[in-house]
C-alpha cells in the first residue's frame, strides 16, 4: 500500500467513473442501450457536478461505462482553476478523442468554448460549469435516449463516483470574494446557496443509504445562506436557518460523520467549534489562509488580519483541543520578499497547523494578479515551496509522533491483501493521510468503524493494530 502523498490538496484531486453497478456498468447493460462514458477532473465540488449529471443520464435509461471502448459518448468535466489544470483538461479531451472519439465538454473550462474548440474543434458540444441541462440537451444530440419504461427506473440512490461509505455534499455554488489570483467568480458566478431543507434531505438520504461520512463543501462553506438573507426552511417539526452554523448542528444529528471543507475564517467560525466538542461534527476545520504576510494579503485582496488569525486558532483549540486544522498556502505570489516569506514561515512555527498543502503561484488566464508588478522567478518559488513544505513535515512529524500509543477510532477505506487501509478523524480522503492496520485485518470492510492503538508514525501516516476484533 503507498502512503499518501504529501502536497495534494482538494482542487487537484483527479477523479474516474468506478465499475460500479450503482452506475450501471456495461456488464449489466440490456441491448440496444445508449451508454455513456464520463471523466471527471478538479475538485470535489466539479465530482458532485459529474455525479448528478450521470444520476439524470441514469434516470433516462442511459449506461455508464468506465471505460472509453464501451462508451457511445464521453463527458470531461473540465477544471479552468490553473493553468497547470487547463492544460490537464485539454490533455483529457485530447485522450477522449483519441480512445473514443464523440466527446462532450463541461465544467469550469468550459465558460470558455473557443479557447476549447481551438484546440480540439472535434468536440461535439461545450457547456459551462452546473449547466445540467445544456450537457443533457448535448448527449440527446450525439446519442438520443432510448429508455426500456419496464426496466430503467429512476435509481433508488444518486449515482456516485466516490465510495459507498462516504459522499460529498455541495451546499452552495459561486462565491462573493475578489481574490486576485482566483477566477472562479468569474467562471462560477456569486454565491448562490442551496435551501436548507433541500441540503438536509439529500443529506438524510444518503445516509439512508450507508454514506457513513458527509464531506460539506463549496467554494466558501462559512458564507453558505449570506446570498439568501439566511432564510428559514421547513424540516421535519422545526424551521431552519440557512445558516452553516445550523445546517452543521442538524448535520450532526443525522449519525454520520461530518467534516467541514473549504471555511473561510470569519468571526461566527467559533460557533462551530462548540458542536466539534459536544460530538456532533469531526473535530475538523479546512481553511485557506493562503499566506500570512499582511502585504501579501493585501496584494491577493484577502484579509490581512494574520496576528488575529493565530488568536482565533488559540481559542479554538481552547474550546476543543482535538481540532485539526488544514489549510492551503500560495508561496511565490507577486512582489513576495523573502522578508515576508520568513514571516510565513515563523507564522508556521506558531500555528502548528496539522495538515498543509502548498503550491507555487502561477498566472491564470484572466486573474488580476497576472498584471502585478515583480513576479518571482521560477526557481525561487520552488525553492520557498520546498523549504514551506520541509517546514510543514516536521510540524505534521512531531505530531503524529505524539500519537503513537494513542487508542482512536478510524473508518476504513479500502482492504486488500496486504491490509486495510483506513483514516482518523482528523484526515479527508485523497487530500489528508491513512492509517493502515497490516495484521488482523480479515473481516474488515470499507465504510466500518474500528477502534485501534496507534503503534507508529511517519511523515504524514499512521500504523495501528486492531482492538477488540
Amino acid at each position: 500500500m503507498s502512503q499518501n502523498p504529501p502536497g495534494l490538496r482538494p482542487d487537484t484531486v483527479t477523479a474516474r467513473v468506478p465499475r460500479d453497478a450503482r452506475a450501471g456498468a456495461p456488464d449489466d447493460r440490456r441491448a440496444g442501450q445508449p451508454t455513456i462514458g464520463m471523466v471527471s477532473l478538479g475538485c470535489p465540488k466539479a465530482l458532485v457536478d459529474s455525479e448528478r449529471i450521470l444520476t439524470r443520464l441514469r434516470a433516462e435509461g442511459y449506461a455508464i461505462s468506465p471505460d472509453y471502448q464501451g462508451a457511445d459518448a464521453v463527458i470531461v468535466n473540465t477544471c479552468g482553476f490553473l493553468d497547470s489544470a487547463r492544460a490537464e483538461s485539454l490533455d483529457a479531451i485530447a485522450e477522449a478523442l483519441r480512445e473514443n472519439g464523440r466527446v462532450i465538454v463541461t465544467g469550469c473550462l468550459g465558460a470558455e468554448p473557443d479557447y476549447i474548440t481551438g484546440a480540439h474543434p472535434r468536440v461535439l458540444a461545450v457547456t459551462g460549469p452546473h449547466q445540467y441541462e445544456q450537457v443533457l440537451d448535448a448527449v440527446h444530440a450525439a446519442v438520443p435516449p432510448a429508455p426500456d419504461p419496464f426496466i430503467d427506473l429512476l435509481p433508488a440512490s444518486a449515482v456516485t463516483l466516490t465510495p459507498r461509505h462516504y459522499s460529498y455534499l455541495k451546499i452552495s455554488e459561486g462565491c462573493n470574494h475578489r481574490c486576485r489570483f482566483c477566477i472562479i467568480p468569474d467562471m462560477r458566478g456569486r454565491l448562490q446557496s442551496r435551501p436548507a431543507h433541500a441540503v438536509l434531505r439529500e443529506a438524510e438520504k444518503l445516509v439512508d443509504a450507508g454514506v457513513r461520512e458527509l464531506l460539506v463543501i463549496s467554494q466558501d462553506t462559512s458564507a453558505y445562506g449570506v446570498d439568501r438573507k439566511h432564510d428559514l426552511s421547513p424540516w421535519k417539526d422545526r424551521q431552519v436557518r440557512a445558516h452553516i452554523t445550523d445546517l452543521a448542528r442538524e448535520l450532526g444529528g443525522l449519525g454520520a460523520w461530518v467534516r467541514l471543507h473549504y471555511v473561510y475564517p470569519y468571526p461566527h467560525v467559533r460557533d462551530l467549534v462548540p458542536l466539534m466538542a459536544e460530538g456532533l461534527i469531526l473535530p475538523y476545520l479546512d481553511i485557506p489562509f493562503q499566506h500570512a504576510h499582511p502585504e501579501t494579503l493585501r496584494r491577493m485582496a484577502r484579509p490581512a488580519a494574520a496576528a488575529r488569525t493565530l488568536d482565533e486558532i488559540a481559542a479554538w483549540r481552547a474550546t476543543c483541543p482535538d481540532i485539526t486544522l488544514r489549510s492551503t498556502f500560495i508561496v511565490g505570489y507577486p512582489g513576495e520578499t523573502e522578508e515576508e516569506f520568513q514571516t510565513l514561515l515563523d507564522w508556521m512555527d506558531e500555528a502548528q497547523l496539522d495538515r498543509v498543502g502548498c503550491f507555487q503561484y502561477e498566472d491564470v488566464a484572466g486573474a488580476r494578479s497576472n498584471a502585478l508588478p515583480d513576479h518571482v522567478p521560477e526557481e525561487v518559488r520552488q525553492d520557498r515551496r520546498d523549504r514551506f513544505m520541509q517546514k510543514a513535515q516536521a510540524i505534521s512529524e512531531a505530531k503524529l509522533e505524539a500519537r503513537v500509543g494513542s487508542v482512536i477510532e478510524v473508518i476504513v477505506d479500502e482492504v486488500d491483501g496486504e491490509g486495510a487501509t483506513c483514516r482518523t478523524r482528523a484526515d479527508a480522503p485523497e487530500i489528508d493521510g491513512n492509517l493502515f492496520i497490516d495484521e488482523g485485518f480479515e473481516g474488515l470492510t470499507p465504510g466500518q468503524l474500528v477502534t485501534v492503538r496507534v503503534d507508529e508514525a511517519g511523515a504524514y501516516d499512521l500504523w495501528g493494530t486492531r482492538l477488540g476484533a
